[in-house]
């Protein structure tokens, strides 16, 4: 018998090579295995005869096999097998590309179901390559998961019921109370009905309880994570500071700013911490607010801190507000890990000892050895690239801190109360008057020549260009057609480029290494930089005006965006050129919206629209657990009930130490292993 801590490897069928496999589709052990649910179904029970289906239509079809199967050799490498199949009225040609085990099983006038796309001409009908199965053995749905390299969607959903007919029933996670009062089936059952169902009536309950389950896990682990908003701070500000702030500033605020600061404050004068996104478009002003905070903090007499994500916007950070914030007598240190000791040890004694009110850095700040005097702000610049354990860790260096956590990424308003239901959100919906529009372009690679003269004028006026790529190396999946940074850098600087100062930066470069090639070209040193989108969240180089983004129909619309932002930030015109061969309408479509539109809510919403808020956030950029069956939209009604039920479970059993909550505290540890601090 199997258990669920079993390795994967020793699952009948699978051995050492094809663990391999798995383990790159993220299952290493049985409980991983059991969790990779279907991405979808084919249904085999609706069968159809040739005459009722219309061609291109993917049918289930029940044939007689009529003719023996002939091989044909295309070439090295490439074998048809062909044969001939009756449904009682018309003759199905079938052919099969390379697989001769299929080939040499089919056997003369038996019975057979194919599932395929039919194909039919005036005479007769034809499916290339379709799902064949003896007619007795046909089941009714199939379900699809996602592959890897030669492990077939077939040879994990056998590996799958060999597990779990070798598994004892599965103990449940959830108490049989809640099962009754939300109307779900056993885990047991759910998780063998997902993944061979008989009916789409069993693939609905199955998911109902899956989904549930999953988002209840996610919500249980936030409240343990984020800890009660309702308890009470020992820093409630007094005096609201904003208009003598205001006066500091060499620009006036905008509506929208002055709106979120004073929502802001407003909550820092209340007994309960503030808990507040501020999310506003590139350009649009967070810091300034953050700043005026910072300033009635400090006013007050408590300390402030601000953590970025990288030493460079730290730095930068640390330039501008201690140019607007010092004349005022405020007191700024910058802390990040490439310091050296002695002088990482003197920022935190002064720190302790209330010589600082405001520290800025990177995780640096986070380390339990930082210790603050009288602390009452913890501030997280672009918070999507922290994972919630991060801006959890800083909010934990004092008692009831308040919390302001930034984004640039315009998120849709019910996209925000799922991702941080304990959040307030403040919008800065506004820009600076003044604020230019970048010129946005969409082309395809016959422009490319024009587009390296139009580089090649840019930096011979002194200005400075990116190019984005969308990956970093060949061995990637689903990349043949694509050149990597790293070539494309080599090929540009020994051909169209020869002579130029390039730079190269990409995810794979050790921190160190990035911050410098960042350095050089912020300092005018690197004149155009090829890049992955490791730049979408980046330091302002107001001398860069063109930037050009390969293969653009790969990018999210919101990440097009925060790309785009990149440049416009000086005074001299800017141009962003989208290159896309892609011959897809939705492609197109996508990216005649970055053309047409600046307003990065509105870009936004349509990407949402589009893309689903697991692609619209990209690869776990909104610092959460990967949802396995659940959907962050689609399942926004769910998500409130499991948020409810969470709150009932914390509020009788807040350290879920009771036996009926126990293994569900080892889901939740187990969703949120893969957090990083």
């Amino acid at each position: 018998m199997l258990t669920l801590e079993s390795s994967i490897q020793y699952v009948k069928g699978v051995g050492e090579k094809r663990a391999g496999l798995f383990n790159k589709l993220g299952i290493f052990d049985v409980d991983a295995l059991i969790h990779f649910y279907p991405r979808k179904y084919e249904d085999w029970t609706l069968s159809k005869t040739v005459k009722d289906a219309q061609s291109g239509e993917v049918i289930s079809l029940r044939a007689t096999m009529v003719t023996p199967v002939t091989e044909h050799m295309v070439r090295r490498g490439m074998t048809l097998y062909k044969c001939r199949f009756s449904d009682g009225e018309s003759i199905i040609n079938v052919t099969i590309f390379n697989n001769k085990y299929l080939a040499k099983a089919l056997r003369l006038y038996e019975d057979y179901i194919l599932y395929g796309k039919l194909e039919k001409a005036l005479t007769y009908a034809s499916m290339s390559s379709p799902k064949i199965e003896k007619a007795e053995a046909a089941t009714g749905f199939h379900p699809v998961y996602s592959t890897t390299g030669k492990l077939t969607s077939s040879a994990i959903s056998k590996i799958i019921k060999t597990a779990l007919d070798n598994l004892p029933p599965l103990e449940d996670t959830l108490s049989s109370k809640i099962r009754q009062k939300y109307n779900l089936i056993s885990l047991d059952k759910a998780v063998r009905q997902i993944h061979f169902p008989a009916d789409n009536q069993e693939i609905e309950s199955a998911r109902r309880r899956l989904i549930f389950e999953e988002l209840l896990t996610l919500q249980l682990g936030l409240f343990k994570l984020k800890g009660s908003k309702r308890k009470e701070t020992s820093a409630a500000i007094h005096r609201d500071f904003t208009q003598e702030f205001v006066k500091l500033l060499p620009f006036t605020m905008t509506q929208a700013q002055l709106k979120a600061m004073n929502e802001c404050v407003s909550d820092l004068k209340n007994r309960h911490p503030m808990n507040r996104l501020l999310q506003g478009d590139v350009g649009s002003g967070k810091t300034a607010v953050a700043a005026g905070l910072i300033y009635t903090v400090v006013k007050n007499g408590f300390q402030a801190a601000l953590m970025a994500p990288t030493e460079i916007l730290a730095l930068q950070h640390y330039d501008s507000l201690n140019a607007l914030l010092s004349p005022a007598g405020i007191r700024i240190e910058l802390l990040t890990g490439s310091l050296k000791a002695k002088d990482k040890r003197t920022i935190k004694e002064k720190l302790i000892n209330g010589e600082t009110d405001l520290l800025i850095g990177t995780h640096a700040i986070i380390q339990n050895d930082v210790e603050f005097k009288n602390p009452a702000l913890v501030i997280t610049d672009e918070q999507h690239r922290f994972g919630v354990k991060q801006r959890a860790a800083l909010a934990c260096k004092g008692e009831g801190l308040h919390t302001l956590v930034m984004s640039a990424t315009p998120i849709p308003r019910t996209l925000g109360l799922i991702l941080y239901g304990d959040l307030d959100i403040s919008t800065i919906d506004e820009l600076p008057p003044g604020r230019q529009v970048i010129r946005t372009d969409v082309v395809d690679s016959r422009y490319r020549k024009r587009i390296y003269k139009f580089m090649k004028d840019a930096v011979s006026r002194g200005e400075q260009c990116y190019i984005i790529c969308p990956m970093i190396d060949e061995n990637d999946e689903d990349s043949l057609g694509l050149k990597s940074a790293e070539q494309y850098a080599e090929e540009l600087s020994q051909g169209e480029f020869k002579g130029y100062n390039l730079g190269l930066l990409h995810g794979k470069m050790k921190p160190k290494e990035k911050e410098n090639v960042m350095k050089a070209f912020l300092n005018g040193d690197v004149q155009i930089l090829v890049s992955t989108t490791v730049v979408e969240v980046g330091v302002d180089v107001p001398n860069a005006t063109v930037m050009v983004i390969e293969n653009a129909e790969r990018f999210g619309l919101s990440q097009l965006h925060q790309l785009r932002g990149r440049i416009g930030r000086g005074s001299k015109k800017s141009y962003c050129i989208l290159i896309s061969d892609s011959k897809s309408e939705t492609a197109e479509s996508r990216l005649m919206t970055m053309k047409n539109f600046s307003d990065g809510f509105k870009i936004a919403d349509e990407d949402l629209k589009a893309r689903g808020p697991g692609d619209f956030f990209g690869e776990r950029q909104h610092g959460l657990p990967q949802l396995k069956i659940a959907d962050m939209l689609q399942d926004f009604d769910t998500m409130r009930t499991a948020q409810q039920c969470a709150q009932e479970i914390l509020m009788r059993d807040g350290s879920l130490s009771r036996p009926e909550n126990k293994l569900l505290s080892q889901r939740i540890a187990k969703m949120f292993e893969s957090l990083e601090y």
